[in-house]
């Protein structure tokens, strides 16, 4: 008789341990050869293109060999606010002041011009200079450093005149330098919040040092990858976050798994090679599943078709992906080489706790409670959860403007938000770009007035193209900017008219509109995607039709309930003082998607785990109550560790400076709370209990649950305790 084949998770840990030294100097290589192949190779970033009609001018302009000039804008005001432009000498005084130091450097237009008038504002006391900087590449770097220094030149010698600069280039790089503080905020807050958790986890510097070791490293190389995935895909800023968002929680996650089981082994009075041989068996198989699972999630983001989830899943699939890697391979060779030195280096106080994780005295007693009368508490916990989702019936979705995304102290926040009460939409207008078809078709008599009908702020023909700005009633995100947005793209209607020329609309209010509507269009593909990924996965996992069933059921609940959250919080304007906004009016266009994907993926871990340690024990022919109730008071230690993790590692998002980090941070981390809580401590004991034998049985079958070990059957692999 042929012996049995043991798992895959088993035999790579098995080749860890006996080979530690060289697992672990190749998981220390491989993140130091991703480091370092960004800045080796030197490869060229590329660029993502935007969605609709702000994509179609992305293409054109990439096109393009001839520079395309940015605008920018300063504002010039009395500082009392009263004095008109007309009447006050020192505000034309300081006007001319700034046309005289800025000329050169770009196409200046101003208040003072013979056809400024429309450079005043309607109430008189506030005029628009433009300029439009002259560039391309390092001309353009040198010439904007001199505008910004010339407004602050010419501030010093007005001290009356209030000067305030926002445009195409200053605005953008308010963003991404407050996408940076926002990062380096997050980094700051984020390890020092893990290393106390893990600290009163495991009560010793050593244990909880490893799982931090493992998130850091996998991070780190997750960084050194995208920058070579970046040739090919687009990466923008934003993704940085989401890695180490992702990469410390489930870094920390799967080791946590692992090491808890090793420890809880080692305290039955195994040796640590058996330990750890159970461990890989067990958690080592749970981890591989859960990271599968969570990869194959964040795949469904791409099928939004957008440049933007390119790089986002990109970077997160990486992360999951070496998580999952380290913690089978480097993770067992570094328990079987401390041994039982892991649980050295105690803190006083915490270090007294057990090494083992036993199982948690209140989960225990909640799920014996829940499981003698399962309707009445799944039924209190469904009706909470339910209610919790209300407010998300309401949920409106539309993307951040900069104003929405920082606070008023950065100064171009503040020009940009004066400049918008004096001259609406000035600080960003949208771009009517116009192309030839055919050579020569833009040099028609008739386009220069079709131009001028659209009224343009200004209008720059490059080679075979013109730009040409328009300000809409916002240069926000919201409905009043919206439908300015589509009232503009009707009147270029007009423009089809002209032979041989093509035209759009781009901007930045313009790309958040077709963003969002994107979004929309193809959410229900990519819901559909997760959640049918999601039942063939656990059908797999666990031989069963109800579990996935259950699973999926629970999952949208807790989904929901923080959808709801989300929206009573930021749409609706409660807690804003605490959380340092006002009411947005709705919520980020791409959140409730990229938390749907996200949270399904995360919330398997939880899933998997705990249904792998009540299989357990069923299997080992527990009856069915009993086994509800021991595999979770045995695995919610783990769960509870895990939860408060990740939930501080979100929460510190709620505290950075942008609405988009702010949303993600609440969404997250609530509904990491609620699942690991109200969901895997409450709903699902009901829902096995009411299910009974039921719930493990497989498709076709009549079977009274799993197989006992010692059973050739391979779904006692598949479905392994963790």
């Amino acid at each position: 008789m042929l012996p049995e084949r043991k798992p895959i998770t088993e035999r790579i840990a098995g080749w860890s341990v006996r080979h530690r030294l060289l697992a672990i100097c190749g998981w220390f290589t491989l993140v130091i050869v991703a480091v370092l192949a960004g800045g080796v190779l030197g490869l060229e970033q590329t660029g993502s293109t935007d969605p609709g009609e702000s994509g179609r001018v992305d293409r054109v302009l990439d096109a393009q060999t001839a520079y395309v000039p940015l605008q920018e804008n300063i504002l010039v005001q009395s500082r009392t606010g009263t004095a008109r432009f007309a009447d006050d000498p020192e505000l034309r005084s300081a006007t001319r002041d700034l046309t005289r130091t800025l000329r050169g450097l770009g196409t200046l237009r101003s208040p003072l011009d013979a056809d400024g008038a429309d450079l005043i504002s309607k109430d008189g006391r506030s005029g628009l200079v433009n300029i439009q900087v002259a560039g391309p590449d390092e001309a353009f770097r040198e010439h904007y450093a001199a505008i910004v220094k010339g407004v602050g030149d010419v501030t010093a010698r007005h001290p009356q005149v209030r000067l305030a600069q926002a445009g195409d280039k200053s605005l953008s790089d308010a963003v991404d330098g407050g996408i940076k503080d926002d990062v380096k905020r997050a980094e700051y807050f984020s390890l020092p919040l893990t290393v106390i958790i893990l600290l009163v986890v495991f009560g010793s510097l050593i244990a909880a040092g490893i799982p931090l070791l493992l998130a850091i490293t996998t991070v780190a190389g997750t960084f050194g990858l995208l920058q070579v995935v970046g040739h090919w895909v687009p990466v923008n800023s934003a993704t940085s976050s989401i890695v180490l968002l992702i990469g410390l929680a489930v870094g920390i996650d799967y080791s946590l798994f692992y090491l808890r089981r090793e420890r809880e082994e080692r305290a039955a009075g195994r040796s640590v090679t058996e330990a750890l041989t159970i461990s890989a068996r067990t958690s080592g198989h749970v981890v591989v599943v859960s990271g599968l699972t969570v990869m194959l999630c964040l795949a469904g983001l791409l099928f939004t078709g957008l440049d933007n989830f390119k790089g986002l899943t990109a970077g997160a699939v990486l992360v999951v992906g070496l998580a999952m890697t380290g913690s089978v391979t480097v993770l067992p060779a570094l328990l079987s080489l401390l041994g039982h030195r892991v649980d050295r280096a105690r803190v006083p106080w915490l270090g007294r706790r057990r090494t083992a994780a036993g199982r948690s005295r209140l989960w225990t007693a909640v799920a014996r409670h829940v499981v003698r009368r399962p309707l009445l508490w799944g039924g209190v916990a469904t009706l909470a959860l339910i209610l919790m989702t209300l407010p998300a019936l309401g949920m409106r979705l539309q993307d951040a403007a900069v104003t929405d995304s920082l606070p008023r102290r950065v100064p171009v926040v503040d020009a940009a938000i004066r400049m918008q009460q004096a001259f609406p939409g000035s600080p960003s207008p949208a771009w009517v770009v116009l192309w030839e078809k055919q050579p020569g078709a833009l040099d028609d008599p008739a386009v220069r007035p079709a131009v001028a009908d659209l009224h343009p702020i200004s209008a720059t023909r490059v080679d075979r193209i013109i730009v040409a700005r328009v300000p809409l009633a916002d240069f926000g995100t919201g409905e009043k900017a919206n439908r300015s947005l589509r009232d503009l793209r009707r009147r270029t209607a007009a423009l089809d008219l002209l032979d041989g020329v093509d035209h759009a609309v781009a901007g930045k209010t313009a790309f958040a509109y077709d963003f969002t509507n994107v979004i929309r269009k193809r959410s229900p593909l990519v819901f559909g995607f997760v959640l049918a990924l999601a039942f063939v996965l656990l059908s797999v996992a666990f031989r069963s039709v109800a579990i996935p069933l259950v699973s999926i059921l629970l999952n949208l609940l807790s989904i929901g309930a923080a959808y709801g959250v989300l929206t009573w919080v930021f749409q609706d304007g409660h807690l804003g003082s605490l959380l340092g906004f006002t009411a947005y009016g709705g919520v980020i266009g791409w959140l409730p998607l990229f938390m749907f994907v996200i949270l399904f993926g995360l919330s398997m871990d939880y899933h998997i785990f705990i249904l792998s340690r009540i299989r357990e024990r069923r299997a080992a022919g527990v009856p069915a109550v009993e086994a509800i109730v021991t595999g979770i008071g045995a695995s919610s230690g783990v769960v509870t560790s895990a939860a408060a993790i990740m939930t501080a590692a979100f929460s510190v998002f709620a505290v950075l400076t942008a609405i988009e980090y702010k949303m993600m941070g609440v969404g997250l981390a609530v509904a990491v709370l609620i699942d690991a809580t109200l969901v895997r401590g409450v709903l699902l004991p009901a829902a096995m209990a009411v299910l009974g034998e039921r719930v493990w049985r497989r498709p076709g079958t009549a079977g009274d649950g799993p197989r006992v070990p010692g059973s050739r059957a391979p779904a006692d692999h598949a479905s392994g305790a963790a």
